[in-house]
């Protein structure tokens, strides 16, 4: 299949290309992203295939059908960014990656927690000063720490599991579908706002879906203990960013990892260091000491990106040959918003 392939980077090209030795498509890749400005450029084209942050709105697809794309293929679990509805309207297939490595994100969401917790960032940033003090770097054993994890899909589960199994800590987890598995390990499920009440620590591993937006606001936040560090390597709508910000100059908050970012989109996968960021939320949130952000890398491993490639292809492959798609998103199979509580909805 002709296909555009659009916010592509290097690493995107050298794993496309060599998965695409068993495929044989003809693909071209885009730097900039897809939105309605760059729509266009998809004409003649079988199928796109796009990331996280780039823009699958109605619009955008009406100019997709309108240039004979039939095929919209995201190199990524995530479709909170694409109208499913108005594709099927179009006749537009949508298909994903759903599990190209879930030890990739849980590893890194782990990872962050003990760097975060351990202030391992800010120990690091003062020994390249040649500063060797430990005042301020003080931490906490997480064995017997109570662990939130906010949806039990396959990377919070393994999350889950991880700092029950391997760090003996107490796991609260949220989901409406419950892993039967986590229960027998020990793992207790409980309303999402009984998670963000009684751990010392949350990660965040929830679609972003109506119910789940700004699912960390003003609310949630007074309701939690003092001290409570939020992980989050999901979505970046998950949180309200500037009540994040108000729990953290009041203390409540005693510390914020993010992989992610609400308005990533304007941010992340793009080389800024010569640029002066407009976004005054974000550049606030760096200037806390117990603050730690990349971008949107939890997925970035060798074993993900082969996975995502070999998955995306073989996806356009069964298109092409006519045979079902196993990967694709419907609207009508979409499942309801997974998480909903009060604070949330007051959010």
């Amino acid at each position: 299949m002709k296909t555009l392939v659009f916010g592509s980077k290097p690493y995107d090209r050298r794993f496309l290309e060599a998965a695409n030795a068993a495929h044989s498509h003809t693909l071209t890749f885009f730097e900039p992203r897809l939105d309605e400005a760059t729509a266009t450029l998809a004409a003649g084209f079988d199928a796109v295939c796009v990331f996280v942050n780039d823009t699958v709105s109605r619009r955008v697809l009406d100019i997709l059908a309108e240039g004979g794309v039939k095929v919209v293929a995201l190199r990524c679990a995530g479709y909170n960014n694409v109208d499913l509805a108005a594709a099927e309207d179009l006749g537009i297939a949508v298909v994903r990656v759903p599990a190209y490595s879930p030890n990739a994100v849980s590893e890194f969401t782990v990872g962050l927690v003990l760097a975060l917790d351990r202030k391992i960032h800010r120990a690091w940033a003062r020994v390249r000063e040649n500063n060797f003090a430990l005042e301020g770097l003080i931490g906490r054993n997480l064995e017997s720490r109570t662990i939130g994890v906010i949806g039990t899909g396959r990377i919070g589960a393994l999350v889950a599991r991880a700092f029950k199994l391997g760090f003996g800590c107490e796991v609260l987890a949220s989901d409406p579908y419950p892993d039967a598995e986590l229960v027998a390990a020990g793992i207790r499920y409980v309303e999402p706002e009984v998670v963000l009440g009684n751990s010392d620590i949350v990660s965040l591993h929830c679609p972003l879906t109506p119910g789940t937006r700004h699912i960390v606001n003003a609310k949630a936040i007074a309701a939690a203990r003092d001290g409570l560090l939020i992980v989050n390597t999901s979505r970046g709508a998950l949180i309200d960013t500037r009540a994040v910000i108000d729990g953290l100059k009041s203390g409540k908050i005693g510390g914020v990892a993010l992989d992610v970012y609400e308005q990533e989109a304007d941010l992340f996968f793009e080389d800024l260091s010569s640029e002066i960021i407009q976004d005054d939320d974000f550049q606030r949130l760096l200037t806390f000491p117990n603050v730690l952000v990349t971008g949107h890398q939890a997925f970035l491993t060798e074993d993900a990106l082969r996975a995502i490639a070999d998955t995306t292809l073989g996806s356009l492959s069964d298109f092409e040959s006519g045979r079902p798609l196993l990967n694709r998103v419907e609207a009508e199979q979409v499942r309801p918003p997974r998480i909903e509580t009060a604070s949330t909805k007051e959010a």
